[in-house]
């Protein structure tokens, strides 16, 4: 509903979207059921299909609270812990602590279990018998060792849309943007153009 209105406060009609993680739920609810039409779409690794939730977001469901009281230092190697497992390729520790540094202040950390504590798979759930509905080009690029959401719940997604561009991407996880952004976005600008 946010994003609906953002883009409508923005006067975009049909921009391009392209969405990696919730940001595929939040895309896919803005154009089935918000009615934000999107000129070219490209989804990565996004949250889209039933199950969601790894054993890790369903801990932190039961026990948010005890998890936004950790001390610093140990919800800083949990914060080190999750993203290196979304990532098949090493990160230069300047760009890792780039990731992390957001969560590290008291607002960010209890965002940071927030955020997960309210993730629910309703979300996705709503729309995913629409997906064979959506009304522009969809390109799906997927990372092929992503742990968190594997490929062939991207090869699903693929087949519920059923516009059949589907690309996976080689020595990359779930962060496929930074596993192989060269890759990525040769294809962004080929598919945008």
């Amino acid at each position: 509903q946010i994003f609906t209105e953002l883009i409508q406060h923005w006067n975009l009609e049909s921009p391009y979207m392209v969405a990696h993680d919730f940001g595929g739920a939040i895309s896919l609810r803005a154009h089935l059921l918000h009615g934000i039409d999107y000129k070219k779409w490209i989804l990565m690794n996004v949250v889209a299909m039933a199950p969601w939730g790894s054993p890790f977001f369903a801990h932190v469901q039961k026990h948010e609270a005890a998890f936004a009281g950790l001390p610093r230092y140990i919800h800083k190697a949990i914060l080190e812990a999750y993203i290196k497992g979304a990532l098949y390729k090493s990160l230069p520790s300047d760009d890792l602590n780039a990731l992390i540094s957001p969560w590290m202040t008291d607002a960010g950390q209890s965002a940071f279990y927030r955020q997960i504590g309210q993730a629910d798979q309703k979300y996705t759930d709503e729309v995913e018998a629409l997906y064979s509905t959506i009304r522009c080009p969809v390109r799906i690029l997927w990372g092929e060792e992503d742990e968190w959401i594997p490929i062939e719940t991207g090869r699903r997604l693929n087949r519920a849309i059923g516009q059949n561009d589907f690309h996976s991407v080689s020595n990359a996880g779930h962060l496929v943007q930074l596993d192989q952004s060269e890759t990525i976005l040769e294809h962004i600008i080929q598919y945008m153009a």
